[in-house]
């Protein structure tokens, strides 16, 4: 007898779970085959799968699908969360590992978008350490990286697909298996289109109320009539434009509400916001569900993109007007605000967190909390660090804030942000580099004046996710715009960090790399700065929402240190190829301006840069690791980090310091002139 055509047989609660996915699975044959080949090991199949797209569009509908072909192929499965997978590539690591070390393993990371600053650590250093036969998928709302498409080691080994509509039998497929009669599918499809989300939300109105959908108007907003479908009628258009405020808000308060809406009565519209069911309230506010909030802003924006642009005005205007005037203790956050409002501007997304979970608030420093904040500094940035953050404590206490979890009270992070008047303090100076090369940055550019100061944020440690884009830092650069939206008298706002290069990509056309690198015991750090006088708070902003790059102060030859040390990198790279070091961008500065054979003074200044870092007991690895990078011809780094000896992590560590230590020293001569 044929057993071919019967129907699979579930042996366990979790193959039925598996079956009934797969029957009311609709769509996306391409992706379930490209999968398919990678769980087989056709040699031809990628191991590293990225599926993107807009919400609603099922990724994650379709990442359950790929998790249940993964165990039903008896493969051991790693599921991760972006939005809880840590707040550092090691946190990401540990949860991974699996993956590393075996090679039956398929990692799945959904909500990807909510860690996509790990993206250029996964496609550089993690990716390409899975266990041969392993896989990898990730999905998430934004599209890769454009240097994953031009890595040609990346070509085979990468298969992106973008999610788009279901077409017309797909979604009559969909809205079948949902439970929706023949006679109701034409008013849907006409209604909602090929977008699952909108479809899945239609087929639940129509199945809570049969035929609801013929008495749809065609001319109804899709979206906003659903959202009446599940919600009830909105009683009235005041509390349409209640509903669309919470939406677009991060939180919404009863004051933010009256203020976006001045003309009607805050308070019941804000009762009534509460009790939706889709609605959550924190200690800060009201914010409803992700899918709700997506569908509302989906529907005003394709409803009325006038008003969906006008909404986002006015609660800028309040968010700015609360900053000058709302007493400070009001003013915490106040700009995260306004940067969730547009959070698609790229800049934005690159810094900001949106995480909910773990959520912190700020503290002035108490006594009882010092030796902590010391012991954090030592673990986190060395000893040297510490006996700073004690000196600043002794001197500004009040310029720290420590950061505690609001669910626990437990401290987990502290910053200091220190004010340094017209003229500095010599013995500041004298103690503390960082603060030493802002006081020179400043001298060298637009120096102060009686009355003016400098705004750094000189401290802010983290230790379970330090320089990594965080609540933390949300709250600490927050804190410091509300200050310099107030105060007056300010010349530059600076940040400090250690990760110069990753902060100088996030924060690429909002701040400008100052081009100094003080050292501080074995850390060299970076200041990027804002000259507050130039491109005033208000301006400023303007720019990065409309995402036009700030003015950048520069160097006096017009070089930015960014720029100039991109050409240093350039020049190392191609140093042991004639031709193409004969054109790199390091000869057009003023290190060989007047000079009769540009490239061979060039490569003698270069050359002794590199020298100059291996004549300190400290710096003996670093030089190591720079000859054996760019000088010994080693294919890649990891075979450059084995002809130095070294292992790979710690190889990239004194890497880097080699690269700063060089960069730094030629900069010196860009300024100055002198070899």
């Amino acid at each position: 007898m044929d057993d071919s055509n019967k129907a699979p047989v579930a042996r366990s609660l979790g193959d039925r779970l598996r079956l009934a996915r797969a029957r009311a699975f609709v769509g996306r044959r391409e992706e379930l085959a490209a999968f398919d080949e990678a769980l087989r090991g056709e040699p031809t199949a990628a191991p590293v799968m990225y599926v993107h797209g807009p919400g609603g569009i099922g990724k994650s509908t379709l990442v359950r699908q790929l998790c249940d072909a993964a165990r039903h192929a008896g493969r051991m499965l790693v599921e991760l969360d972006g939005r809880f997978v840590g707040r550092s590539p090691a946190d990401f690591e540990r949860s991974a590992q699996p993956v590393l070390d075996r090679r039956d393993v398929v990692l799945v990371v959904d909500s990807f978008e909510h860690c996509q600053w790990l993206e250029t650590w996964l496609w550089q250093r993690f990716l390409p350490r899975i266990a041969d036969g392993a896989l990898v998928v990730l999905a998430g709302r934004q599209a890769p990286m454009a240097a994953w498409a031009s890595d040609a080691g990346w070509a085979d080994a990468l298969w992106v697909a973008e999610l788009g509509p279901l077409d017309e039998e797909q979604a009559r497929r969909l809205l079948t298996v949902s439970g929706v009669g023949s006679d109701s599918q034409d008013d849907l499809l006409r209604l909602a289109g090929g977008n699952p989300l909108a479809l899945s939300l239609a087929a639940a109105v129509d199945t809570a109320q049969p035929g609801a959908a013929r008495n749809w108007s065609a001319s109804a907003g899709t979206l906003r009539t659903l959202i009446a479908g599940l919600i009830g009628e909105v009683p009235s258009p005041a509390h349409r434009r209640a509903l669309e405020v919470a939406a677009q808000a991060y939180t919404t308060t009863e004051e933010l509400l009256q203020a976006a809406l001045p003309q009607e009565d805050a308070h019941p519209l804000f009762a009534w916001l509460r009790g939706l069911p889709f609605m959550e309230t924190t200690a800060r506010g009201i914010y409803p569900h992700d899918a709700a909030r997506e569908a509302v802003i989906a529907d005003l924006r394709w409803r009325a993109p006038t008003a969906f642009m006008t909404m986002k005005r006015k609660l800028t205007a309040e968010y700015l007007r609360m900053l000058r005037e709302a007493p400070e203790d009001h003013t915490a956050g106040l700009t995260g605000q306004i940067f969730y409002l547009f959070r698609e501007v790229k800049a934005i997304a690159r810094t900001q967190v949106w995480d909910r979970e773990n959520a912190v608030h700020d503290d002035p420093l108490r006594p009882e909390d010092v030796d902590t904040l010391v012991e954090m500094a030592a673990a986190t940035e060395g000893p040297e660090s510490a006996a700073l953050v004690r000196y600043w404590i002794d001197k500004r206490p009040e310029a720290f804030s420590v950061f505690r979890l609001i669910s626990s009270g437990r401290t987990v992070a502290f910053s200091a942000r220190l004010d340094l008047p017209f003229p500095p303090d010599e013995r500041d100076i004298a103690v503390d580099p960082v603060v030493a090369a802002a006081w020179e940055f400043c001298t060298r550019t637009a120096p102060a004046r009686p009355g003016e100061h400098i705004s750094m944020t000189r401290f802010c440690i983290y230790p379970e996710a330090h320089e990594v884009p965080s609540q933390v830092i949300n709250l600490n650069t927050s804190r410091a715009h509300s200050e310099v939206a107030r105060a007056r008298g300010r010349a530059y706002g600076m940040l400090v960090f250690h990760d110069h290069e990753a902060w100088a990509e996030r924060l690429k056309g909002v701040m400008t790399d100052a081009g100094v690198r003080p050292r501080v015991g074995d850390r060299t750090y970076a200041l990027f700065v804002n000259d507050w006088r130039q491109v005033p708070f208000e301006t400023w902003l303007h720019h990065v929402i409309n995402e036009t790059d700030v003015p950048a102060p520069a160097a006096p030859s017009g070089t930015t240190r960014e720029a100039f040390d991109q050409a240093v990198r350039e020049a190392l790279q191609h140093w042991r190829s004639p031709r193409a070091f004969a054109v790199v961008d390091l000869l057009k500065t003023r290190l060989v301006a007047d000079s009769t054979d540009a490239v061979e003074d060039l490569r003698a200044l270069v050359q002794r840069a590199v020298d100059e870092v291996g004549r300190h007991a400290k710096g003996v690895k670093a030089h190591e690791a720079l000859v054996a990078t760019y000088f010994s011809g080693a294919p890649t780094q990891e075979a450059a980090a084995r002809r130095a000896g070294m292992a790979f992590s710690t190889y990239r560590r004194h890497l880097r310091q080699g690269l700063d230590d060089v960069c730094a020293a030629l900069w010196d001569v860009e300024l100055h002139g002198s070899r």
